[in-house]
């Protein structure tokens, strides 16, 4: 499963769903969108607006959604 988290520096939302994330033992990649150009991009051309943006194979959401972590995690112990 590949996870990418899109974030930036004192984001209270990226940090609640990153420590989230890493208690449930989901590995994933943090891009910070103020150090890379493109990837901030990237979100834009997504139509999101503010940060955390967590992308998934199928799925890509912002904000903090517990629920979305739950779900990925479910999915991970599952596979």
């Amino acid at each position: 499963m590949s996870i990418v988290i899109y974030t930036k520096p004192d984001c209270v939302q990226c940090h609640a769903t990153c420590r989230a994330l890493d208690s449930k033992g989901i590995q994933y990649r943090k891009v910070d969108i103020l150090k890379d150009q493109q990837a901030l991009d990237y979100v834009r051309s997504l139509g999101f607006q503010q940060v955390p943006v967590v992308e998934t194979a199928g799925d890509s959401w912002s904000g903090f959604r517990p629920d979305k972590i739950g779900a990925l995690a479910a999915a991970a112990m599952a596979s």
